[in-house]
């Protein structure tokens, strides 16, 4: 289930305590505030804990804890509870029966059984009771020793072992699984929302880094705020993984503690970020290309209309070609877009480049077969090596270029067009303000695509967007230079 559109969702954390903000409410408030929810917090336990361990821990009475449940349900409406360290079985009792009272729409439960170490945390008591609490919740999000104790088995060693034992889990309590790989070897970190029907799996690679302090409490605390917007689970969990993984990579940056450190929950907000800016800083840094561009004979000929009608229909075609491919590509970035806005906006583009290689080049240079020149293969390789790097950031600074470039000599050219100019509908076409409009949404979503990269895949990024530059002005060029095919 998920809940109704929701603006601003109501999210109350219940869990314990972090002095240093990694974790517990104070990861949980800074998740829920990044992902646009209003966060609230009732402590479970006060803990003295900082990035190299827990020292302390004081639990307040249970009546405590029931008034400050009441104190927040009596005045607030909750769209979703995120539950965390519940300490022990009078505490867990006190959270079931008010959630049996309350009955919040979204109840998220990150089952704090097992310290990284391995060590239990809950007597055995503790841990009935959090199974007990597990048939209550709508998804259940425990690390892979902690299924392993909530099925009475052994900690899996495999994806398959473990996709098991969520199911189990499923099938035993009616609730949901949220599987999480982290624990596994290999590369490419799996996740998955399980039940017994159906297995909604979702991966990516895995980031180098000891900065992870947390990331089972804003892992559920992301999911449960964007479940409570309305997202369905699945497209829930592939959006709190890419923010999960930005706050990871950015997690260094901060500089907190001298053990495992925390991750930047507000990496994607943070404006001093050059990601945030990251489009404009590769189109400073690629001046130089665009000022090649513009002293092409190709665009001399274009603003004046002095260009040879032979070389502009060669180029035509090589375009047509380069459309088509283009279009596949765009296609391919809708598909991996973690939001439905993005895969909604590349779709549409794909459709345009479909239609600007049928309306504006067919018209020019009609059905005859062509043949891709030296140039064109070039460029058509370097983007599908950028699909094939895996990286929905690389493949949509790719293909960012030749949305801006053109945008950008459309913007200049059209100053000398007219009803007589000779290649009118191609500066009309590149000029048009809906073009321009695309090309505000693309530089917007690239630029969110790297906020939520981590530094070497924005180090790929700026390489690929950099290359198609050059592949655009070698296109550029190349219809007045002898032929290369």
């Amino acid at each position: 289930m998920s809940a109704g559109l929701v603006d601003v969702p109501r999210v109350l954390s219940i869990a314990g305590t972090d002095p240093t903000g990694g974790a517990g409410i104070h990861a949980d408030l800074k998740t829920i505030g990044a992902l646009g929810g209003y966060g609230m917090a009732v402590v479970t336990a006060l803990v003295a804990q900082n990035t190299q361990g827990v020292r302390a821990v004081h639990v307040p009475d249970a009546r405590f804890l029931r008034e400050q449940l009441d104190a927040v349900s009596d005045d607030v409406h909750i769209d979703a509870v995120k539950l965390g360290m519940l300490h022990s079985t009078p505490l867990i009792d006190v959270v079931t029966a008010w959630l049996d009272r309350v009955e919040p729409p979204i109840v998220v439960l990150d089952p704090v059984m097992v310290a990284t170490s391995g060590d239990r945390l809950l007597d055995t008591e503790a841990e009935e009771a959090i199974w007990r609490l597990t048939t209550r919740v709508h998804l259940v999000t425990p690390n892979l020793p902690e299924l392993a104790v909530l099925v009475g088995g052994a900690p899996a060693d495999s994806w398959e072992t473990a996709l098991d034992q969520a199911r189990r889990l499923n099938r035993d309590t009616g609730t949901m699984v949220l599987l999480k790989g982290g624990h596994l070897d290999g590369d490419q970190v799996t996740d998955a929302i399980v039940t017994t029907d159906s297995v909604a799996e979702t991966s990516g690679a895995r980031i180098d880094s000891t900065n992870t302090h947390g990331t089972g409490c804003s892992l559920s605390s992301a999911i449960a705020t964007l479940a409570a917007s309305g997202h369905p689970w699945p497209i829930a969990l592939e959006r709190s993984k890419t923010w999960l993984t930005g706050a990871i990579a950015h997690g260094a940056a901060l500089g907190v503690g001298r053990g495992n450190g925390p991750i930047d929950h507000l990496h994607e907000l943070r404006p001093h970020l050059a990601a945030v800016r990251w489009c404009e800083s590769r189109w400073n840094a690629t001046t130089a290309v665009r000022e090649q561009v513009d002293l092409t004979r190709f665009v001399s000929g274009l603003r004046n209309g002095t260009l040879d009608r032979a070389d502009f229909t060669w180029y035509l075609a090589q375009d047509a070609l380069y459309l088509r491919e283009y279009s596949r590509l765009l296609s391919m970035a809708s598909v991996r877009a973690p939001s439905s806005a993005d895969q909604a906006f590349w779709a549409a583009s794909a459709v345009a480049a479909l239609a600007e290689e049928e309306s504006l080049h067919r018209s020019h240079i009609g059905d005859d077969p062509i043949t891709p020149s030296d140039t064109t293969r070039r460029y058509l390789d370097h983007l599908r090596d950028a699909a094939a790097d895996g990286s929905y950031g690389v493949l949509v600074a790719a293909v960012l270029p030749c949305f801006w470039l053109y945008a950008d000599l459309g913007s200049r050219l059209v100053e000398s067009d007219g009803p007589d100019h000779p290649f009118h509908d191609w500066l009309q076409a590149y000029a048009d303000p809906a073009f321009a409009e695309a090309t505000r949404q693309a530089i917007e979503v690239v630029d969110t695509a790297a906020a939520a990269a981590g530094a070497d895949e924005r180090h790929r990024m700026a390489e690929a967007f950099d290359r198609s530059m050059a592949d655009e002005l070698a296109f550029f060029a190349a219809p007045t230079r002898p032929r290369d095919a």
